[in-house]
């Protein structure tokens, strides 16, 4: 079949890898002029670690491990240490690797098959399925007919929007804001990788180190607030609203670090909920589906694994696309679904809102791991 993907993340790549592979002309369309690399390191976890060697990348995203961190604290407003973040606090799949998102990508791409038609700077802005094949039409004027899209554009999916109706529908916001940037100056001498978090009522304003590298990440508890998520200036300005007057540990310098990031990462911490990930021949995957947010860290994981699950059952029912995209969502939304749940209990433990809120969770952490 000739296939449409949308999104050149993690999701669209694998499905770009798994569908050629599978016999399938791909074309890959990517908005954007380049791969998305910035943000934290990921992981790939569970299922998805035999997912990675079934496509022949297991190897390869092994070599590129790191070690996030050797130790992650809270710590006061002036910077000392009050309590320990316990791996199992975050994670409790008993096996998971993690590498820098740059790395994967890299990985990812080196393994599309050549008969994938990789587009940079082209988006789909129309969309018409008869039933019989589905005529796009992208923001360049170019049109095509394909026999299937598979929307892997991510939580603000621009497929899922043409197809099944507006964001909103379909997002469940968990009350946080989140951003990410380079944060040069904060790397640590030295081997010790050190990831420290100050938390304030509704805040929290933290570094994280690997290799010689730092992140500023942020978060804040907001409800939805109103701005084009396309226009960085907006989101800087979100940021410094949120930390304005605080004057506390390194919560300015890392403010200032993060906004001089031409890549800075900003985004509501959102859910999306869909009763049915496909209609007629499109198909959704990967955060454009389910996305669970970076709190349950399994958006790669699942990425990797709902396109693998996607191209088995294409090829099991070959024409019966309904019974295809049907087996598909049986199969991988329970995947979703713990990864979804695991999440909305995360605001609670990485952004307090009250002051009593942080030292009953302080008081925790450290009765189960002393300093």
């Amino acid at each position: 079949m000739r296939i449409l993907v949308s999104g050149a993340g993690t999701a669209g790549l694998s499905a770009g890898i798994d569908l050629a592979r599978a016999g399938h002309d791909v074309e890959l369309v990517e908005r954007t002029n380049r791969l998305r690399a910035n943000g934290s390191p990921i992981d790939v976890r569970g299922e998805a670690i035999e997912t990675a060697r079934g496509m022949g990348i297991l190897d390869a995203v092994r070599e590129h491990r790191i070690t996030m961190t050797e130790q992650t604290r809270f710590v006061d407003r002036s910077g000392a240490a009050v309590a320990p973040l316990a791996m199992q606090e975050i994670n409790e799949t008993p096996e998971d690797i993690e590498l820098p998102r740059e790395d994967l990508m890299t990985i990812l791409r080196q393994a599309l098959p050549e008969r994938v038609d990789l587009r940079f700077e082209e988006r789909i802005v129309a969309l018409a399925d008869d039933g019989d094949r589905v005529a796009v039409t992208f923001a360049s004027g170019r049109e095509a007919a394909y026999d299937i899209v598979v929307g892997a554009d991510g939580v603000h999916s621009a497929v899922r929007r043409l197809v099944f109706g507006p964001e909103e529908e379909f997002t469940e916001h968990l009350g946080v804001y989140v951003a990410i940037g380079d944060a040069p100056g904060q790397e640590t001498p030295g081997t010790a990788r050190v990831t420290e978090i100050l938390n304030l009522p509704g805040r929290f304003a933290g570094v994280a180190r690997y290799r010689d590298k730092a992140l500023g990440i942020f978060e804040f508890r907001s409800g939805p607030i109103d701005y084009d998520y396309h226009d960085l200036g907006a989101q800087k300005r979100i940021l410094a609203e949120a930390f304005a007057g605080i004057e506390d540990w390194k919560v300015p310098e890392l403010v200032e670090a993060v906004q001089d990031d031409p890549n800075l990462y900003f985004d509501a911490l959102a859910q999306i909920v869909m009763p049915s990930w496909y209609r007629g021949r499109v198909v959704l995957i990967g955060d454009a589906a389910h996305c669970a947010t970076p709190m349950a860290g399994r958006g790669v994981s699942l990425a990797l694994l709902g396109a693998w699950t996607l191209t088995e059952e294409l090829g099991r029912h070959g024409d019966d696309l309904d019974a295809a995209f049907s087996a598909y969502e049986q199969r991988h939304r329970p995947h979703a679904a713990a990864a979804q749940e695991f999440a909305r209990g995360g605001a609670d433990l990485m952004v307090p809102a009250t002051w009593e809120a942080i030292a009953a969770r302080n008081a925790r952490l450290s009765a189960a791991q002393p300093l």
